[in-house]
This record gives structure tokens, C-alpha cells and sequence, in this order.
């Protein structure tokens, strides 16, 4: 029997999708913990979570993987303004 393996395009895809569901399954433990230290501790896992899907995400992005657009000025402006007004 063969053993299929991933390619290293298929092992980061594989990877970023597992590093956000942790940090989607942390954020909703933290938000729900009601012990200061439990929620302390959770806060640091979904803080390394975080950098570890960003450092994934980079990686993709620099192989040409995961592209991004630049936001038009104006965009960013507008969005800007909508939640600085809402937070009034």
C-alpha cells in the first residue's frame, strides 16, 4: 500500500487552518473562564496561537500562497471613521 504524503503547501494550509481553530476554541475558553489564574494562563496559550498562525501566515504570504491586497487609503479611512464613531 502507498502512503500518500503533503506537499509543504499542503502542510502550512493544514497548519493555518488548525492555528485558527485553536484560536477561535482559546478566545471562547478565556472569555467563559471564571478563575482570574485559568484565565491568565489561557490568555498566554491564545497569545502563542496567535503569533505561531501569524508566523504561518507570513511564511505562505512570502511563497506566493496566501496573497493580499493593500486596502485603498480611502478604505481605511472609512473604516476608521465608522468604529470611532461607534465607540462614542
Amino acid at each position: 500500500m502507498m502512503k500518500e504524503t503533503l506537499n509543504d503547501r499542503e502542510m502550512l494550509t493544514d497548519a493555518l487552518s488548525s492555528e485558527k481553530f485553536m484560536t477561535e476554541n482559546y478566545n471562547t475558553f478565556t472569555n467563559e473562564c471564571a478563575s482570574p489564574t485559568l484565565m491568565n494562563e489561557f490568555m498566554n496559550l491564545l497569545s502563542e496561537e496567535h503569533q505561531i498562525q501569524h508566523d504561518i501566515f507570513s511564511e505562505m504570504q512570502k511563497r506566493g500562497w496566501y496573497p493580499t491586497q493593500d486596502a485603498p487609503a480611502e478604505k481605511i479611512a472609512q473604516t476608521k471613521m465608522k468604529f470611532s464613531s461607534s465607540s462614542n
